[in-house]
């Protein structure tokens, strides 16, 4: 079973709450926690991977806590030919999906591993990073 990519959005009254504990101990579900901003008594948002059996009996249960839920629907797309291979993107990226490959130095995207998280395409000079929706 792949793991889902979602968002969710925490109300400020529950921002403190250990909701993903639940989601592991009470749902047996496997998380990985791509990019979150989370702050007591403020509202937060976090993009993670959820995978399990009962991945939709979690969901249902993040829902009833308040926990806004949405599939990540955005995507980064990298237009090689725009491209000039400055690596200006793969000192900004967090999760390295873009990274150069040596000696070669050409600069490689591999989507899996990106969070969606746009710091690339503020960074590149060349605008070769694009959001897809």
């Amino acid at each position: 079973m792949a793991p889902n990519k979602i968002v969710l959005r925490f109300p400020a009254s529950i921002a403190d709450k250990p909701i993903i504990f639940h989601l592991v101990k009470d749902y047996d579900l496997m998380i990985n926690i791509l990019k979150a901003h989370i702050n007591p008594h403020k509202e937060g948002t976090m993009v993670l991977e959820v995978e399990g059996v009962r991945a939709e009996d979690g969901l249902a249960f993040l829902r009833d806590q308040g926990v806004g839920v949405q599939p990540l629907t955005e995507e980064i797309v990298w237009n090689e030919e725009r491209c000039t291979h400055c690596g200006a993107c793969t000192a900004i990226c967090p999760t390295r999906a873009l990274y150069v490959e040596r000696p070669a130095m050409l600069v490689h995207f591999d989507s899996e591993a990106c969070v969606v998280c746009q710091l690339c395409v503020r960074a590149c000079p060349m605008r070769a990073m694009e959001v897809r929706f």
